[in-house]
């Protein structure tokens, strides 16, 4: 049941639907957008508030998706997890990602971009069924690599964790387990996935799949007598989960650091939120392209920023453009692995998590960087560890009465969309509220990110309220 509640206290999004009444068009719909995107789950009997509504038949339900769920091409495999509650039934559908691409009945393709299935056509189908090819490299088969490879107490930790966000879920024995998620063949190969994942030594094999971190000691690579020089570096090793846990604590023990006292609290303040810093990490060893030799992430701390880049362009249809609003997993397999064992918590959400966190310590927002062979993201500092955030200005008097609530409302939840605005204020035309943001916005008060229904705002500068 933990796993039908976590469900129910989220909202729509890449990865999860919620469908109060078996309707049978709109879940193919669903079901072959998750399919060509990144999976997901399906909450049939409930509403996007986590309402239950019941008046859902598991068994003819059942019936009816097993049926319709064949029309599509190549059909998907869903599985399909009855609940039963005081309020009614509720049936979750998972979805998994698959190499293939999957039309309707009717030659439609479809693909979930934010909370949303959209009709792909053009370009844009035509980046979706060449990126479906590029996801081949983590099934790869290691030739002389197997079980005996793997260290067998990673493989528990990450089965408890597992189990914990998945308490119903198939695990079985330990190498059960491994055939199951891809890390192991039926021929009991180890893949580049369950190498990374699992192995003792994958960089034997994998020797690009290493991060290397270097501390410089000035605002680049030269010091004060312009030859190359660094105070710090590490070279990390391990299998990735090891590679994230070693090169944060690298980071953490080279970050500035200092106790601040906030209202009735005593907090640790450190040089670059540590929020920040662990998204990028995270997306830097989930998405990193593992067939690239010669090439290890890297982590370089200078005097007024960290660099972090991964090997390998922008996957699929993802553009600096599009960075905030759109996600494809080049590696969904290892992303689906960090994701159990919770370095991810949910899909889509790092490049936010990463703004939010850099412009609510006061910092610029992060930088992205992208060629066909790499991707860096670049976190400024904006202030040193201790001294206080950019003054108030004087936009504070001439603001209204609504961007006050709108201003007090990104205070307590950290954003606000235009949906909330809107709600805050019902009886206030959309034109009106729209000119609201944009002032906000033009005098640096709220930070807007995002584009279209994917908008949201939020503070931009430390001591503004």
């Amino acid at each position: 049941m933990t796993s039908l509640t976590h469900l129910l206290e989220r909202q729509p999004g890449l990865q999860l639907e919620f469908s109060p009444r078996l309707e049978v068009d709109a879940l193919l719909e669903t079901i072959a957008a998750f399919a060509n995107s990144e999976g997901g789950q399906i909450v049939l009997g409930a509403d996007a508030a986590g309402r239950v509504l019941g008046g859902v038949q598991v068994d003819d339900v059942g019936d009816v998706l097993r049926t319709a769920v064949l029309s599509l091409k190549p059909p998907v495999r869903v599985e399909m997890e009855p609940y039963e509650l005081p309020q009614g039934s509720v049936l979750v559908l998972t979805v998994p990602r698959t190499g293939d691409l999957h039309t309707l009945a009717d030659g439609r393709v479809f693909a979930r971009r934010g909370a949303e299935n959209q009709v792909q056509s053009g370009a844009d189908l035509t980046v979706l069924a060449s990126s479906r090819l590029s996801t081949a490299y983590e099934m790869t088969e290691l030739p002389g690599a197997g079980l005996g490879d793997f260290d067998m107490d990673v493989v528990a930790e990450y089965a408890e964790y597992r189990k914990r966000r998945q308490p119903r879920a198939f695990v079985g024995s330990s190498e059960s387990l491994l055939r199951q998620i891809g890390a192991l063949t039926s021929d009991g190969l180890a893949t580049v996935m369950g190498l990374l994942l699992f192995g003792r030594e994958p960089q034997l094999q994998l020797p690009q799949s290493g991060l290397t971190f270097v501390k410089f000691a000035g605002s680049d690579r030269r010091g004060d007598t312009g030859q190359i020089g660094y105070g710090r570096r590490e070279d990390i090793q391990g299998p990735i989960a090891r590679i994230i846990e070693r090169a944060w604590q690298v980071v953490w023990e080279e970050m500035a650091k200092q106790a601040v006292v906030r209202g009735l609290t005593r907090e640790e303040e450190t040089e670059y939120p540590a929020t920040a810093v662990r998204e990028a990490l995270v997306n830097a060893v989930a998405h990193r392209d593992y067939h690239l030799p010669g090439r290890r992430i890297e982590m370089l701390m200078y005097r007024d920023r960290l660099e972090i880049t991964s090997p390998g362009g922008l996957p699929g249809y993802v553009t600096l453009q599009n960075i905030v609003d759109e996600h494809y997993s080049r590696n969904p397999r290892i992303v689906n692995g960090l994701l159990q064992w919770g370095y991810i918590e949910e899909l889509g959400l790092g490049i936010d998590k990463m703004i939010e966190a850099m412009v609510a310590a006061g910092h610029p927002p992060p930088e992205f960087k992208a060629s066909p062979h790499a991707f860096t993201v670049i976190l400024r500092k904006g202030r040193e560890v201790g001294q206080p955030g950019p003054r108030p200005q004087h936009w504070e008097q001439s603001m209204n009465e609504r961007q006050m609530q709108a201003l007090q409302y990104v205070q307590q939840y950290g954003r606000i969309t235009n949906r909330d605005y809107r709600e805050l204020c019902p009886n206030v035309s959309a034109e009106t509220l729209r000119l609201d943001m944009v002032d906000l916005v033009d005098k640096g008060v709220l930070l807007k990110v995002g584009d279209k229904k994917g908008t949201y705002y939020v503070l931009k500068r430390r001591g503004s309220s």
